[in-house]
């Protein structure tokens, strides 16, 4: 086998670099305020309970809080917020100063204002993998009426959907 193709997290990074993924942000209530992060790792679980996933490393600035929040929020961006996109992926950003626009909405949980949809859930389970925990969580309430395309990410960089 060539050494270009054993495991190595190049090796994954290089293949899910072409794997087109919606973009979400999660956010948490933390003991120093609210935390968040760009995530493309969020998956539906369950219809019955509805549930959903997502994945967070245990080196992030948001574990902590994540770690140990009771619920969370999840936010499906639209091809117009980008720049929110890149502000929560920058590390050591002040997420939520301006221009973010957000609210305290159920259970404590940061809601983002203009997302194209959101949902607040109830922790349920963090399930170790590797260098990252997958949340499991229960949904309490969301609201799915934003307008838009949603964002992407593929290829390292934010894209917008081509009809």
């Amino acid at each position: 086998m060539p050494a270009d193709l054993l495991a190595t997290p190049d090796l994954l990074r290089s293949v899910f670099r072409r794997h087109a993924a919606g973009v979400a942000v999660i956010t948490a209530r933390g003991d120093a305020g609210p935390v968040g992060f760009t995530a493309t790792s969020l998956a539906s679980v369950s219809a019955e309970p509805p549930m959903f996933s997502f994945g967070v490393g245990t080196g992030s600035s948001s574990w902590p809080a994540i770690a140990a929040a009771g619920h969370v929020g999840v936010h499906i961006l639209g091809e117009h917020q980008q720049e929110l996109a890149a502000t929560f992926a920058r590390s050591g950003a002040d997420r939520f100063a301006p221009p973010t626009a957000w609210r305290e909405g159920p259970e404590g949980v940061p809601v983002l204002d203009g997302v194209l949809a959101w949902l607040v859930g109830r922790v349920v389970t963090r399930v170790p993998a590797g260098d990252h925990r997958i949340v499991i969580a229960e949904v309490v309430l969301g609201d799915p009426t934003g307008t838009g395309r949603p964002l992407l990410y593929h290829q390292g960089r934010f894209n917008r959907l081509r009809d």
